[in-house]
């Protein structure tokens, strides 16, 4: 199985769209275990316009997100559930988020999500942020796939 993911592939999967689909590629999928994904962070993103102008950093609510849609991933693809299907994901709890270091523009932002407890209609994860080999964000949350 391809383990690469283009974005057009997790268009098929996910129901967000620009300005909030915080996911490019997917370099690695293990079913039921593990995702990796990319987000390529830009000057041109919305949010750096007020976050901060004159220091641009990621918004760390927007890192989480990021990791929730990565999670996402990994149970739409686990699951071989697609939204045009009537399936979606939906974020439901979040603990234990720690932000270590600032997200920049021109940053590639590597997010690593693991299924700790996969389940039929609840999953949990843990995930984590680099940029190159910092850590920039930690954390555990829950998600469900459902009908919409």
């Amino acid at each position: 199985m391809n383990n690469e993911f283009d974005i057009l592939k997790i268009q098929e999967l996910l129901p967000h769209r620009y300005p909030f689909l915080l996911v490019d590629k997917i370099i690695y999928f293990e079913k039921d275990k593990k995702i990796i994904t990319i987000k390529n962070v830009t000057i041109n993103e919305p949010f750096f316009q007020g976050h901060f102008p004159s220091f641009p950093i990621m918004p760390g609510v927007l890192i989480i997100e990021a990791m929730a849609q990565s999670g996402g991933l990994l149970s739409l693809l686990s699951s071989n559930q697609k939204i045009e299907e009537g399936y979606s994901i939906f974020f439901m709890g979040i603990d234990k988020a720690r932000f270590r270091n600032p997200v920049r523009p021109g940053d590639q932002l590597k997010i690593e999500v693991s299924l700790l407890r996969p389940g039929s209609k609840i999953a949990q994860y843990e995930g984590l942020a680099y940029v190159g080999e910092k850590l920039a964000a930690e954390a555990s949350f829950t998600a469900m796939i459902g009908k919409k």
